[in-house]
């Protein structure tokens, strides 16, 4: 039997509900299936992220070790499996996809070193490099036609932020609330038309494997992809490790590397600090998350 880890469990029923139980609880059956269809074994523990179950494998045709992805298909995952298959034939730096089921979202994938997370790289001003090196890789590419869109989703959040800024219980976090929004509003009329990782954190880069041929290679994996402006992928290198003192250097780094220019990645992080904010209000929170509001205030120039 594949074991399901219970922080999967609770994770999928907190994000999706009864459907996300269902599938939580289906997922033995699932790997079954795919393991047998796709002629795989099992080549050590069930490994999950927040909404994933991925199984290390070894395919029986050719001996090669993969990661047997298993993931329910929604708004944020469906485009998973053709941005990894532009940036992999642009060379850009991503998990290579194996196979793909379109209809169950269930994805082969190449083996990477779970055991080496840029996590474990303890120089957080190195992890950062590397992490800006990555996100110059995959922002090169442009966005394959389908891709959900950032113009989309900002102007869903300036539809809603007017509203929403009342339910916060602290005036200055209303105030920054409302700051984001105009931030967004500038430049929500040229969305972007790059390929978006979305969630590269450090926990999303991995070391590649020699028998890849990607030895002393760091590797994105776990995108949620999107068309848009390279701007709105820097939150995530500023929010994780998180060193108030450290929001600015990052920052530069970031949109330095990226080649970016800085007002306009200003914006569209603000952005971010909007996006999660909104989310929040919406399940019943009334204060927004301090490192987020932290890092509202550094970019606008309030500490």
């Amino acid at each position: 039997m594949i074991d399901v880890p219970d922080d999967l469990v609770v994770n999928l029923g907190a994000h999706s509900g009864a459907a996300g139980r269902a599938f939580a609880y289906a997922l033995p059956e699932l790997a079954e299936r795919f393991l047998a269809g796709w002629g795989l074994r099992l080549d050590g523990a069930a490994m999950s992220g927040m909404c994933a179950l991925v199984l290390p494998v070894v395919r029986g045709a050719d001996g090669r070790r993969g990661a047997l992805k298993l993931q329910m298909v929604d708004e944020e995952t469906v485009g998973e499996p053709d941005a990894l298959r532009v940036w992999g034939a642009a060379g850009a730096g991503a998990v290579g996809l194996l196979e793909h089921d379109a209809a169950s979202g269930t994805m082969l994938l190449e083996r990477l070193d779970e055991q080496r997370p840029l996590t474990g790289v303890a120089d957080a001003r190195e992890a950062v490099r590397v992490l800006a090196e990555s996100l110059s890789r995959l922002v090169r590419v442009p966005a394959p036609p389908g891709m959900r869109r950032l113009g989309d989703a900002a102007a869903r959040m300036l539809q809603e932020a007017p509203g929403a800024a009342g339910g916060l219980a602290d005036e200055d976090e209303r105030r920054l609330l409302r700051d984001c929004a105009a931030a967004v509003r500038e430049v929500a009329g040229e969305p972007g038309d790059r390929l978006l990782h979305w969630d590269l954190h450090y926990g999303n880069v991995l070391a590649g494997r020699a028998e890849e041929g990607r030895a002393g290679e760091w590797v994105a994996l776990d995108p949620k992809p999107l068309s848009g402006d390279p701007g709105f992928e820097l939150f995530p290198a500023l929010h994780n490790r998180f060193d108030a003192s450290e929001v600015l250097w990052r920052f530069d780094l970031l949109s330095g590397v990226l080649g970016l220019d800085r007002e306009r990645a200003r914006a569209w992080t603000l952005g971010r600090v909007l996006q999660n904010g909104l989310w929040g209000i919406r399940g019943g929170a009334r204060r927004l998350p301090a490192d987020h509001a932290e890092i509202a205030r550094r970019l606008l120039g309030r500490n």
